[in-house]
């Protein structure tokens, strides 16, 4: 406890010490707070509700956040929130834990539409890097499972990207250009966006921008100092036009895409830090390119007279593609990956009636996949040809459903129940998937049917409905994909995973208890939840050697739970000062095979997020444009170790991930109303640490700088 008192007398002393000079207009705010709850959300019951009548934990990330904050990834954003763990297997690849999930068990979306497809694989992947958060108007978080609305891959919970939307009509046209640049000292990195909010003519409304990312290799502690090769490149654009028929309904055409470059998953290379224990890996090169576009139509109306008030209507094209480049200890050298385009159709509608209010409708996707994967000898010559890439080639993938949900005012709105229900078919055609036993390529169809449900209630109470009570039970589901079926390719540090036969949806059922107070000075949330895994689809090793990796498979062996408490508080001091902590608790196990022998045994949950808590303190003098806080992160030493998180030897060291306690502090003004500054001073003591079951440690002292002049 020592050092953690260490942080808060310097946080107190150094707060109370700086001083900057004051201009005319408030600032953003630092963070989403508990006292925002009048805003109005989407993705929680999709329709637009307050937060405060929303009967389950959600999270709001909007664009004051962003740059007051200033993030460097979409993941990065989201960092901070309870119940959120930010595991980044290379510095391009950050991948959120939502309620002990991760990867193809947390859902992405990016203005409704699904990011996930066929190819996410299990545990950690690098996809929600290609969100970039300078398009991003807000970010909607769910926790919890979320399938009745959103389908499958909903479990820990789901994530919204709403994208920067044209000005509203105000009599006359109307331009919002800006220019905006993040720089940082402990990666030397440096971004850069210009963009154009207009509009046009009373229905014409347009978005353009551009966006430029330059990443050095990061620098940690004091002791790991500079960590090489963890740089990249990154490059994004966007494009969106509104068309107003009325004031009831839009269509929109939007266009984004972005490419990432060289992106390295360092530990599994011999530049690998020794921190702690740590293993390198023995690679020469084992960097990835990513690529991500999406083009969507939506045609949207609201406030119609009728059967029908509402609906959106929206079609989507998405492709998205990985390329890996390994070269090997002994120079051999390999070159693998695929491309998915997904074609998507969503209609959502809404309907007022004496039973309450209606969002009901159908969405389906389909994958078409092409995957490879070419080896080649020392002297550069090509050795093999695979059947397959990463996942099966010439492929495709289909994911359609129907959903229903009602919330139905009772006794007076004192209380309101929701009750929802999802009916899921799934289906994979694979024309070339590698068959293990034989080594030769067959041809693979399977299907899946899958219904859940959803039983949520709300108890506002006093007159103002300031407060509220809220509890519920949903049902998770995630229907195999290819990559667990048909994924050839690495999978922890040391194992290689190999395709199988005849896996069952996984199931999860929740339950969730919360209570939101917003008094005058105080505001909180608590909340806490119980989750009961059935047939989660685990990697049980089979005591063979494929390549000089350990192999492993898929079984749907994983029954288990994983439950946890939230807490948020805000406290205004006074009139300038506030007070701000946020924690989460979790535990979790799940039953798994450690061993090559066919014995159950039940482990903890892979990465299990220890103790973690936030805690700020935030000086804004009351009418001035100037602001200044200081936030301490810290979490407790992540040593409640699966068989996988200990064989995982080159991301997390022997006996577990320490804790850490990590010092900010952050200041921003806004000049002549145009002019937004954001400063922070990150890790103030330069410790090195790393969060859990990640590849590479956090940055050590770090000058970050923003800047965004709107004219």
């Amino acid at each position: 406890m020592t050092r953690y008192r260490r942080y808060w007398l310097a946080a107190v002393w150094t707060l109370g010490a700086v001083r900057l000079v004051p201009a005319a207009e408030k600032p953003a705010e630092a963070k989403p707070e508990v006292a925002a709850l009048p805003e109005v959300v989407v993705t929680a019951l999709r329709s637009e509700t307050a937060l405060a009548e929303v009967p389950g934990a959600v999270q709001v990330v909007d664009r004051d956040a962003l740059q007051a904050t200033a993030p460097r990834t979409t993941p990065d954003a989201l960092r901070g929130l309870p119940s959120v763990m930010v595991q980044k297997t290379g510095y391009g690849q950050g991948s959120p834990y939502l309620r002990g999930f991760t990867g193809f068990r947390t859902l992405m979306l990016v203005d409704g539409i699904r990011l996930n497809n066929s190819t996410f694989r299990d545990g950690p992947n690098q996809y929600w890097n290609t969100v970039d958060p300078w398009a991003v108007d807000r970010y909607e978080m769910v926790l919890g499972p979320a399938s009745v609305l959103y389908g499958s891959d909903a479990v820990g919970g789901a994530v919204n990207a709403l994208a920067l939307a044209p000005p509203a009509w105000s009599g006359q046209p109307a331009y919002e250009r800006t220019v905006a640049c993040r720089g940082a000292t402990a990666d030397e990195s440096i971004q850069a966006r210009a963009g154009i909010r207009a509009r046009v003519t009373e229905q014409l409304g347009v978005v353009a921008g551009c966006t430029w990312k330059k990443f050095n290799d990061v620098r940690g502690g004091d002791d790991v100092g500079r960590q090489r090769h963890t740089g990249y490149d990154e490059t994004d654009w966007d494009l969106r036009a509104d068309y107003d028929f009325n004031e009831r309904t839009a269509l929109t055409l939007a266009h984004q895409q972005v490419a990432q470059d060289d992106a390295w998953r360092t530990h599994k290379t011999f530049y690998g830090i020794a921190w702690e224990g740590l293993k390198a890996g023995d690679d020469q090169v084992h960097s990835y390119d990513q690529g991500r576009d999406l083009t969507y139509l939506r045609l949207a109306a609201a406030d119609l007279h009728g059967p029908v008030s509402a609906y959106n209507l929206t079609l989507s094209r998405q492709a998205q593609e990985e390329d890996l480049y390994r070269l090997r200890a002994d120079s051999r050298r390999d070159e693998t990956g695929f491309d998915v385009t997904t074609w998507g159709v969503t209609l959502a509608l809404e309907s007022e009636s004496a039973f309450g209010h209606w969002v009901y409708g159908v969405d389906y996707y389909r994958d078409e996949v092409d995957s490879y994967g070419r080896h080649y000898a020392a002297d550069g010559a090509l050795s093999k040809t695979d059947v397959q890439g990463p996942v099966a080639d010439d492929a495709a993938y289909d994911l359609a459903g129907a959903f229903l949900q009602d919330t139905v005012p009772l006794f007076r709105e004192a209380l309101e129940l929701t009750p929802g229900i999802r009916y899921t078919y799934a289906r994979l055609d694979a024309d070339r998937a590698l068959d293990p036993a034989r080594g030769e390529a067959v041809a693979r169809q399977e299907d899946w049917h899958s219904v859940v449900g959803s039983l949520r209630a709300l108890a506002p109470l006093g007159a103002a409905r300031r407060h509220a009570v809220y509890a519920g039970v949903a049902q998770g589901f995630r229907a195999p994909n290819l990559s667990d079926l048909t994924r050839l390719d690495s999978a922890r540090s040391t194992e290689i995973e190999t395709p199988v036969d005849n896996l069952d949806p996984e199931r999860f059922v929740s339950t969730e208890m919360g209570a939101r107070f917003q008094g005058e000075r105080l505001t909180a949330e608590l909340a806490a939840y119980y989750t009961w895994i059935e047939d989660m689809i685990v990697r049980a090793p089979t005591g063979a050697v494929v390549d000089d990796l350990d192999e492993v498979t898929k079984k749907n062996a994983g029954n288990g739970y994983v439950t946890g408490v939230e807490l948020t508080l805000g406290y205004q001091l006074a009139a300038d000062w506030h007070v701000r902590l946020e924690g989460s608790w979790m535990d979790g196990k799940v039953d798994a095979y450690p061993t090559s022998d066919p014995v159950e045994v039940r482990d903890y949950l892979s990465r299990l997020m220890p103790l973690t808590g936030e805690a700020a303190v935030r000086w804004q003098p009351a009418g001035e444009a100037f602001w200044l806080e200081t936030v301490v992160d810290a979490a407790e030493k992540a040593d409640r170790l699966s068989a996988d998180d200990e064989r995982d030897t080159q991301r997390i060291p022997p006996g577990g991930t320490p804790g850490y306690a990590v010092l900010t502090l952050r200041g921003g003004i806004t000049v002549a109303e145009a002019l937004q500054l954001t400063l922070a001073l990150e890790n103030v003591t330069d410790e090195d640490y790393r969060i859990h079951g990640s590849g590479v440690n956090e940055p050590g002292r770090n000058l970050v700088v923003q800047a965004a002049w709107t004219f």
